[in-house]
């Protein structure tokens, strides 16, 4: 189960009412890359794949590749508003190691050798 805090629902539906593309939704998933091994992706999409699960939050429909849902499970998706702008964070459970900018992490079945040089670059999700 992925839990989304108010704020990050809010949020999210802000910028989904801003949209002009009917029946957007919140899209979550994982990737291979980074230091730590894997990356988060999230983002907007109005077509659901085969393998996608499916679940409403709040009114928030939220969709996960069945593969990264393994990762996902127990995640929770919070929005920080600061003064210089604002962003999402992600807490996870899963993950047994985080890359110091915080882009990427490895869970215990991620293997290091899948982990890329990071950009020192703070993670934007």
């Amino acid at each position: 189960m992925i839990t989304i805090s108010e704020a990050a629902n809010h949020k999210i539906k802000e910028v989904i009412a801003a949209e002009e593309t009917p029946n957007l939704f919140l899209r979550l998933g994982v990737k291979g890359g980074g230091c730590s091994g894997l990356s988060y992706s999230m983002g907007f999409d109005d077509v659901e794949q085969d393998n996608d699960l499916t679940f409403e939050t709040d009114g928030l429909k939220v969709v996960v590749d069945k593969e990264s849902a393994l990762v996902l499970n127990g995640v929770e998706i919070d929005f920080k508003d600061t003064g210089m702008g604002g962003g999402f964070t992600i807490h996870n459970p899963n993950a047994i190691a985080t890359c110091g900018c915080g882009s990427s992490f490895r869970t215990a079945k991620t293997q290091e050798a899948d982990a890329q040089k990071c950009d020192d670059e703070p993670a934007q999700v």
